[in-house]
């Protein structure tokens, strides 16, 4: 074997399991990570100028798990030396007769948790920050809930660094695009690249996020498992349309006094970078169905660069910057890039951070299921997942949220509700 744990996947989730396992591991150079570029690598969606970092969840769960991940973000050394983490607070502009701000707060109640949140009036989140928010579009927004306690990190910059910890500790890092599970006398062996080469471990870890089903496929054939045994049940492809404008160094110095700006279910806008770059998300996602050579329907993100976006997608986007911060497209500016980000999104959105349920895959485990919002959780993730590798309980809770799922039981509401793809992106082009 080349290696103990072949890690597929070097965005958040297999980063991270890669410097927790090295924390703990006798001799992490037979920890080897495999993706298709360098770290950070450009299509995954933990690569992106930039991640909202925040606790604010309406499951009680996730407020302990992000409240954790924070506390990382400003004690890990290697963090704190590359200034990753800006905490500028956030506001949630939420849809008439929402009550998830009550929600929230009933967490942080129970949790015994400090809620230094409140509630804005319209015309203070108009007049605060330089009285950028003034023409924006209300119409559709009942509260505003305010909390300093928020921010953004660096996403690829972050990933980069923890990365670059975990090698200097001793993990590998080999470059390849995973083709194909390799399952031999009765067992996964590792994976086979596109280039033909095997990369063999005793354990293999799926942190390959939307590409997950895609590479499932071939081994899932191999075995003819019904569509209800597969991964695509579990975790399946989603996309988002993500607008950048590359401000002007005044401008952005300008737009830098905004907080993460969360427009109700429609998606976000964040500060400008230090590379002055300013992004608008859509949230409303979709899949990109396919037939499998087998006959099997599975999301699969689309074999083209991610920059390439319909223009449908494209006047989508407009309206909503323009909704939001209109004054940005004022003398026909135009967006300077657009990209299409892929995720993979569980059916509750929660994790799957578990083992193959199939005894013939025993050594084959996932860390996917990012689901538009686990970014945040890149500092602590990994250590649960590595306990799932090594056969150790996260306790009862952990271990039934992050599991292999019956189908009946994915109905529950889920903790990002709003990024639920429910179109197709044929429909878009």
């Amino acid at each position: 074997m080349d290696a103990e744990i072949l890690i597929v996947g070097a965005g958040i989730f297999g980063v991270s399991t890669a410097y927790h396992l090295a924390q703990r591991h006798h001799d992490p150079s037979k920890i080897t990570v495999l993706d298709r570029a360098p770290v950070p690598a450009a299509c995954a969606a933990s690569t992106d100028i930039n991640k909202i970092v925040r606790a604010d969840y309406s499951k009680p769960f996730y407020v302990e798990l992000a409240y954790e991940a924070m506390d990382a973000w400003r004690s890990f050394p290697f963090f704190r030396d590359a200034n990753v983490y800006h905490q500028t607070g956030w506001i949630m502009m939420d849809e008439k007769n929402s009550d998830l701000a009550v929600r929230i707060r009933k967490n942080f109640r129970d949790g015994n948790r400090e809620d230094v949140s409140a509630d804005l009036t319209e015309e203070e989140v108009r007049t605060r920050w330089g009285a950028l928010l003034a023409q924006m579009d209300a119409r559709e927004y009942g509260s505003y809930y305010w909390n300093p306690s928020a921010g953004w990190a660096d996403a690829a910059k972050a990933v980069e660094v923890m990365m670059h910890e975990a090698t200097r500790l001793g993990v590998k890092y080999e470059v390849g695009e995973a083709a194909r599970i390799v399952f031999e006398q009765g067992a996964v062996k590792g994976v086979e690249t596109k280039d033909g080469r095997r990369h063999t471990a005793e354990k293999v870890l799926l942190a390959t996020g939307a590409w997950t089903s895609q590479l499932m496929s071939t081994v899932e054939d191999e075995l003819n498992m019904p569509d209800a045994e597969r991964v695509e049940n579990q975790v399946t492809a989603a996309g988002v349309c993500v607008a950048h404008f590359q401000l002007k160094p005044e401008e952005a110095a300008l737009y830098r006094q905004l907080p993460v700006l969360i427009f109700g279910a429609k998606g976000e806008v964040l500060p400008p970078t230090d590379r002055d770059v300013f992004k608008f998300t859509n949230a409303t996602s979709f899949r990109n169905t396919i037939t499998t050579k087998t006959g099997h329907k599975i999301s699969v993100p689309p074999d083209q660069e991610q920059h390439i976006v319909p223009l449908k997608l494209q006047e989508e986007s407009i309206k909503l910057v323009r909704d939001r911060i209109p004054q940005i497209l004022e003398n026909g500016r135009k967006v300077d890039y657009y990209r299409m980000c892929w995720d993979g999104i569980t059916p509750n959105q929660s994790q799957l951070l578990t083992q193959h349920p199939d005894p013939r895959l025993s050594n084959l485990y996932f860390a996917v299921g990012g689901s538009f919002h686990s970014w945040k959780f890149l500092p602590t993730i990994g250590k649960y997942v590595a306990n799932v590798l090594e056969g150790i309980s996260n306790g009862p809770e952990k271990d039934e949220v992050w599991s292999w799922k019956h189908p009946s039981s994915l109905a529950e509401r889920g903790a990002h509700e709003k990024v639920v793809p429910r179109r197709e992106l044929r429909d878009l082009e």
